[in-house]
């Protein structure tokens, strides 16, 4: 067997049910890219934009100078969701890759492994770099050039016998092996099920180039993670009850519907309090602690990246979605909270369930509140309320 063929049976050895060898030629999607960002689609992540981040994705060669070839591996992690979930808007929706462990720790061990391996094959040092979701890469442009998957209408990559839930890892190496050819193929034909779904109309379909367009500061995975600002208004009734991530377009997609199914690996099962949590629940548990208590309750998860008061902000929409009485006294107590963020959302939220408690509730807030935002929250609320 050649180097190529033994490797990727050692990368199914360390639990990765795809892996393909990509070309390491510059990207042919900068050009579109560039547009992405200049139209701002991109939102607050300014990480995106940035010349030098925007060049090194450009070509692998500012990663590593000497890279030859880039092994490309898939790591599954789908889980069912529990009984009730998410149809109980009185429990909380967390993304399926959010339940477990943090992947990137879990995937980069594995190919570091992978990376030794190949040294003991050809005994000598090869000069290496691995990369998951941590650097300026366009993981799934190399993906489809491993020939591993095609670009679905929600910009997910999918594999045409396993689906869209998989992480993608990648291995830089000085080292030339024999790269796969690339995946060619659009399966999504006519079918719009995640274009449809959406609640908030993030997916804009595929442009002139037949390449899929997300507006991510619509995406309900964007706005629960990666913006850390109040959430604007009208996409707040839209979320339900999800309050971190969201899996909407790709629990419709056909291609998971068909072929998914749970993944072996221990390390995504998901940690005590996160297979739909009690919104009532969590959110008293948030308010218990400060930031230092979080960061040590999410240690390993990836859901530390919402912070705190970004994760107290989705359970409080949540709970005003929820809309019942039950919701009111947790939410008065969040009307306390040190983060503005907080307290305006949960005004927001006690303005939604609208009942005459969660009206009282607001007055004694407005006399006393200073942050300006948060007094025109909790005006705007009792207005709705009333």
């Amino acid at each position: 067997m050649t180097l190529t063929t033994r490797l990727k049976e050692q990368a199914r050895d360390l639990g990765f049910g795809l892996v393909g060898v990509a070309s390491v030629e510059a990207s042919r999607h900068m050009g579109l890219y560039r547009e992405w960002v200049e139209d701002g689609r991109h939102g607050e992540m300014g990480y995106l934009a940035r010349e030098d981040a925007v060049a090194r994705r450009a070509d692998l060669r500012g990663t590593l100078p000497t890279v030859r070839s880039a092994v490309v591996v898939g790591h599954e992690y789908f889980q069912e969701d529990p009984p009730g979930v998410p149809a109980d808007p009185a429990r909380g929706v967390i993304a399926r890759y959010a339940r477990g462990q943090d992947y990137h720790g879990t995937i980069q061990e594995r190919l570091l492994e992978l990376h030794r391996w190949i040294e003991a094959s050809v005994a000598a040092p090869v000069e290496g770099r691995v990369y998951v979701d941590t650097g300026p890469i366009l993981e799934r442009e190399m993906a489809v050039r491993a020939g591993i998957g095609w670009f679905g209408k929600n910009t997910m990559l999918i594999d045409p016998k396993r689906g869209s839930y998989f992480f993608l890892g990648l291995l830089l190496l000085d080292l030339d092996l024999d790269a796969d050819a690339p995946f060619q193929e659009d399966h999504c034909g006519t079918c719009r099920s995640c274009l449809d779904a959406c609640p908030t109309g993030a997916l804009l379909g595929r442009d002139a180039s037949g390449a899929p367009v997300m507006d991510a500061p619509r995406c309900i995975s964007y706005l629960t993670i990666e913006h850390r600002g109040s959430i604007p208004v009208e996409f707040r009734p839209l979320m339900g009850n999800r309050v971190y991530g969201c899996d909407i377009c790709q629990e419709v997609c056909p291609w998971n519907e068909r072929f998914t199914r749970p993944a072996e690996d221990e390390a995504y099962r998901a940690r005590e309090g996160l297979d739909g949590p009690s919104l009532v629940e969590l959110a008293d548990q948030l308010l218990s602690l400060d930031d230092s208590g979080f960061r040590a309750l999410f240690r390993d998860s990836p859901i530390k990246r919402a912070k705190r008061p970004g994760l107290l902000r989705n359970v409080c929409i949540a709970l005003g979605n929820w809309g019942v009485s039950e919701a009111v006294p947790v939410l008065v107590r969040a009307l306390d909270d040190a983060e503005a963020l907080v307290r305006g959302h949960a005004a927001w939220a006690l303005g939604r369930i609208g009942t005459d408690e969660a009206r009282e509730s607001l007055l004694k807030p407005a006399q006393e509140e200073t942050n300006g935002q948060v007094l025109q929250e909790i005006a705007d609320a009792i207005s709705r309320a009333s």
